[in-house]
């Protein structure tokens, strides 16, 4: 990381997020952004995460003045429905079961916040997932061995959840995970920030 930089700061707790921002190899902090995420009224899923991912980026600013901050959200939508994190094994399984043989999209937002100029940069990344035709042995199976039950849609696409996946379309498989990073990349480089170098 050049001297000259500001802060890089990550406006997450997820350590999946995490993970995605240590493959780019520079420093940063983490910080709980603290924000509601219960939709609006009437409000897309779209609209959802791009509203919290930039909520997210802005709600640590007066802890970082003078820094780089990245918010991103995620929501997964069938049909045009939302859906949530399952939050335990009877619920992932009704998901999976409604899900099965059904496309799911998942609308993840990414934002940049510069907190010392005010520019705020974001974008939608989304990306279509098809689910395989999993028969109720297969659910239970999946689930009771990756027990993906903090994760929207019941699945880790970075993990075993790839298995119960019969097709993948978008233009950045990081998204998927929770962090588009090739939008970000391209943010960091309209603040003056070559990763590359």
């Amino acid at each position: 990381m050049h001297t000259t930089q500001p802060q890089l700061v990550l406006a997450s707790t997820s350590p999946y997020r995490r993970a995605l921002l240590q493959k780019l190899q520079v420093a940063f902090t983490v910080a709980n952004p603290k924000v509601d995420e219960t939709p609006l009224l009437d409000e897309t899923p779209a609209c959802t995460s791009l509203r919290l991912a930039e909520l997210k980026a802005k709600a640590v600013a007066l802890d970082f003045p003078s820094a780089l901050i990245i918010g991103s959200d995620q929501v997964a939508t069938l049909n045009g429905s939302h859906i949530g994190k399952p939050g335990n094994h009877e619920n992932a399984v009704k998901q999976l079961q409604t899900m099965r043989g059904n496309c799911i999209i998942f609308h993840t937002a990414v934002s940049l916040y510069n907190s010392a100029t005010g520019k705020l940069q974001s974008q939608i990344v989304p990306t279509s997932v098809t689910i395989r035709h999993l028969s109720d042995e297969q659910i239970h199976s999946y689930l009771h061995k990756e027990q993906p039950y903090q994760c929207a849609g019941s699945a880790k696409s970075e993990a075993m959840g790839i298995a119960i996946m019969e097709k993948m379309e978008g233009t950045d498989p990081n998204a998927l995970i929770g962090l588009p990073l090739i939008a970000l990349t391209q943010m960091l480089m309209n603040e003056g920030w070559d990763i590359l170098l």
